[in-house]
C-alpha cells in the first residue's frame, strides 16, 4: 500500500451517528466497596498491633494508628456511598419544572455537598426564546429528587454579534 492510497478512519464505535447507547453516569454507591475494604483491614490491622502489645518488633503505635485512620477512612468511604436515584436526565426535567420558564438549552453537572458528600445535580438552564432572557442555576439532590436551591435571573449577555 504506497502513502496516497492509506486513509485514516475512525473505529464503528467513535463515530457519533452510530452510537445507539448512552453512557451512564458512575453511581457514587461504588465508593463502599473500597470503604468496606479498607475499614475491613485498617480494624483487622489495630487490632492485631493493640495485642500484639509493646513485646513485638513490628507492631508499635505507629501501626495502630496507621490501623485506626485507615478504618476511619473507610468509615468515611462508606458513609458517603450515597445510591443515586436520579440520573441527569431526570434531574433536567425536575430543574425545569423548578425554574419556573420554559427551558430551551441545559446542562447538568454532578457536585457534592456537605460532609459526607451528598450528590448533587447542578443544572444550568436558559429560557426557550431566542436570545434567551433568562437564566436559571437549580440544584436537584440525585438521592431523593428534591429541589435543593433555585436562582434564576435575567440573562444580560449581548447576543447580537453572534447572530448569522
Amino acid at each position: 500500500m504506497t502513502r496516497d492510497e492509506h486513509t485514516d478512519v475512525l473505529p464503528e464505535d467513535l463515530i457519533p451517528d452510530l452510537a445507539v447507547r448512552s453512557e451512564g453516569f458512575p453511581d457514587n454507591s461504588r465508593r463502599r466497596v473500597p470503604g468496606a475494604i479498607y475499614l475491613v483491614v485498617g480494624s483487622i490491622t489495630a487490632i492485631a498491633s493493640v495485642l500484639s502489645g509493646d513485646s513485638s518488633v513490628l507492631a508499635n503505635s505507629g501501626l495502630t494508628l496507621g490501623g485506626v485512620i485507615l478504618a476511619l477512612i473507610g468509615l468515611y468511604s462508606v458513609s458517603s456511598g450515597w445510591r443515586m436515584k436520579l440520573d441527569e436526565h431526570d434531574a433536567l426535567m425536575r430543574a425545569g419544572a423548578a425554574a419556573g420558564f420554559a427551558v430551551g438549552h441545559a446542562s447538568a453537572q454532578q457536585v457534592w455537598r456537605g460532609f459526607r458528600s451528598r450528590p448533587t445535580w447542578r443544572v444550568l438552564c436558559y429560557s426557550d426564546e431566542d436570545p434567551p432572557r433568562q437564566r436559571g442555576l437549580v440544584l436537584v439532590d440525585a438521592v431523593d429528587g428534591n429541589v435543593v436551591q433555585v436562582l434564576v435571573q435575567p440573562c444580560d449577555e449581548d447576543w447580537t454579534n453572534l447572530s448569522d
